[in-house]
This record gives C-alpha cells, sequence and structure tokens, in this order.
C-alpha cells in the first residue's frame, strides 16, 4: 500500500523539478567574441579555421556561456540585447530581437558582485 503511494509522490516530485528548469528566464547578453571551432579544407588542400559565436548572457545571479554548436552565417546579436531563454540540459533557447536561437552552454559562472567603494 505503502509503495505505489510513495512512487507516484517520486513522480511527482521529479516532474516538478524538470519542469522548474526549463521555466522562462530574462537575461541580457553582455559579452560576444568569435572564436575557433573547428577547420574545413579549401579546394587546394589548405586548411582554413572556422569561427563560432560565443556569448555571455547575464541572468539575475548567473553568467551563462553560450556558443554555436556548429559554424553558421547567422547575424551577430548586438550586446545589450535583452533577451528570453529556456535551459534544458546542456541547451539554452532564447529570444533575441523577435528571433529564435539555440545555443550550447559551454560554462556557467556566478555574477560578479560590486566591491563597496573605498572612502
Amino acid at each position: 500500500m505503502k509503495k505505489p503511494i510513495l512512487l507516484a509522490a517520486f513522480v511527482v516530485f521529479a516532474t516538478t523539478l524538470a519542469q522548474a528548469n526549463n521555466k522562462i528566464q530574462s537575461g541580457t547578453i553582455i559579452a560576444e567574441n568569435s572564436v575557433a571551432c573547428g577547420a574545413k579544407q579549401d579546394k587546394k588542400k589548405e586548411s582554413v579555421d572556422l569561427l563560432c559565436q560565443e556569448y555571455v548572457i547575464r541572468a539575475d545571479t548567473t553568467d551563462y556561456h553560450v556558443r554555436q554548436e556548429k559554424p553558421a552565417n547567422k547575424a551577430i546579436i548586438p550586446i545589450n540585447t535583452p533577451v528570453e531563454f529556456t535551459l534544458d540540459k546542456d541547451k539554452i533557447k532564447f529570444k533575441a530581437n523577435g528571433k529564435s536561437f539555440e545555443y550550447i552552454v559551454v560554462s556557467e559562472s556566478a555574477v560578479p558582485t560590486a566591491a563597496p567603494a573605498k572612502p
């Protein structure tokens, strides 16, 4: 009798945790860099480095470093652009300027606190 109730409670709890991770959050793009993300050979059999865009999205307490999964000819998103995003494991989906994007989360860090001013 207790096992089915315990199992049902666990399933409800696990579902709640999974949904909490996918909630819509707000943030701002605070930095953009071009980073190497592979290479390809041109017609002369020379290696050409490929670049991907990497952004830093600042939420309330966390900075997310996100990068394109593979090189693409996507427009560069301006710095200080507000975004709404959801996290799903190592992927982030966000909207900026009315367009949707999906990137890989490369790293996370705590938002630095401002140092108190010295008199």
